[in-house]
């Protein structure tokens, strides 16, 4: 299976038309062997600084800059539930590729993807 992702819901239902993914799944649509799934805005955030030391919950100009070795993210409480539905997908034993037909610079700085992806200097896939 392919999974394709998509900037939002009616681009997915407009792709899942095209694909052949008619049967409806919570979050997804599938079939003729694509997964087609969908984000609803920022799924994920910066992390605010006090994640990282709870001195940085008051702001001070000595701690400036803040540049942790590793950022930290925050899935936005409204869009949990679609978040769960990606990361399952794209751990789904049957996914062998992800097709990001959305911004993707946003997409894959948003989940780690352990399947074979290369994202080139302008933008392109390589799957």
């Amino acid at each position: 299976m392919k999974l394709v992702i998509a900037e939002k819901p009616s681009v997915a239902q407009s792709l899942a038309a095209v694909l052949g993914a008619k049967e409806r799944g919570q979050g997804y649509l599938q079939g003729n062997g694509y997964v087609v799934s969908w984000c609803v805005g920022h799924l994920i955030g910066l992390a605010a600084a006090d994640a990282y030391d709870a001195r940085y919950s008051k702001w001070c100009y000595e701690d400036l800059p803040i540049i942790p070795e590793e950022w930290k993210y925050t899935v936005a409480p409204d869009k949990k539930d679609q978040y769960e539905v990606l990361v399952s997908l794209m751990n789904r034993p049957d996914v062998e590729s992800l097709v990001c037909a959305t911004d993707v610079g946003r997409i894959l700085r948003t989940f780690k993807i352990k399947k074979n992806l290369e994202v080139t200097d302008n933008g392109k896939i390589i799957i």
